[in-house]
């Protein structure tokens, strides 16, 4: 992670859909960024309605991503039998 004296430099490389928003206009957002010019990742986090500030999330490589496809959908498919 990056030190306080070191800015965080992000590009978001693909925004993907909103998950939801907050009452003061923020989505919770599934996007591609390249964090400090690093390969892309699939990241899930709260964000300003200009992208310029952003809240805490999470980070999923490729295959990670994938896994957390499959729970859902396992997870999703329990919910309907419900």
């Amino acid at each position: 992670m990056a030190g306080k004296s070191q800015e965080l430099k992000f590009e978001i490389i693909n925004q993907i859909g909103v998950i939801s928003t907050s009452a003061r206009g923020w989505n919770v957002e599934l996007n591609r960024v390249s964090w400090n010019g690093n390969e892309p990742k699939y990241d899930v986090r709260s964000w300003s309605p200009d992208h310029t500030k952003m809240g805490k999330g999470i980070t999923l490589s490729e295959d990670e991503l994938i896994v957390l496809c499959a729970l859902l959908t396992k997870e999703v498919e329990f919910l309907k039998k419900e």
